[in-house]
């Protein structure tokens, strides 16, 4: 069997953390070693970016800013992690990647696609996950699980009104895309959980 790119993704309190747990112990019954990884992060220089990223500034962030940096750290992690993995047979688990880039900055910062692809192109050529989980919570919901775990970051406190237009640029994205499955997150986690497995059994096992 050869190794896979499993990638999470969803809004802020969809239960990603979860999920990946779940997945992690899958493919570790399928006799497989895997990995996990998060985005923006997971090499040195790229949880350095995922400090600028996420930190307050006593300046303006230009949404170009914040998208190039994206890139850059999603650049060093595939070229130094998920790339040598899989071509070792090791399985990957990302805790979001490129879905997160069009859905945050596409939808939600507004930025056009056609800014977006020279990025993408250069940071991805023709590499793409094998399959993806898109956990879906309505974002009044998933905001508010996230302030129960704590204070919110730079991006999580971009308001409503931004992860409304990122959920719905995710949505957009997994119509258009057969490799990505979107699970009800507003489940209780026990369904969530199960649906997760199912995917994962008809479409990797």
């Amino acid at each position: 069997m050869s190794a896979k790119f499993i990638v999470i993704e969803g809004l802020e309190g969809a239960g990603k953390s979860s999920v990946i747990s779940v997945v992690r112990e899958f493919i570790r019954q399928l006799g497989q070693q895997c990995i996990c990884t998060r985005e923006p992060g997971g090499t040195p220089m790229a949880e350095a970016i995922r400090e600028c990223v996420k930190g307050d500034w006593q300046e303006s962030i230009a949404e170009e800013t914040e998208l190039m940096l994206m890139y850059a750290a999603r650049r060093q992690l595939l070229v130094n992690v998920i790339q040598p993995a899989l071509s070792k047979g090791t399985w990957v688990i990302g805790d979001r990647h490129d879905m997160s880039s069009l859905a945050y900055q596409g939808g939600g910062r507004g930025i056009r696609y056609d800014k977006i692809a020279p990025l993408r192109d250069l940071c991805l050529q023709v590499f793409q996950p094998d399959l993806t989980l898109y956990l879906d919570v309505d974002p009044e919901e998933g905001l508010k699980r996230a302030r129960g775990r704590g204070e919110l970051d730079r991006i999580e406190r971009s308001g409503l009104a931004f992860f409304e237009r990122t959920r719905a640029r995710y949505l957009e994205l997994a119509n258009h895309d057969t490799s990505v499955f979107v699970i009800d997150a507003m489940q209780p986690m026990a369904e969530v959980h199960r649906k997760v497995k199912e995917t994962l059994q008809v479409q990797v096992a």
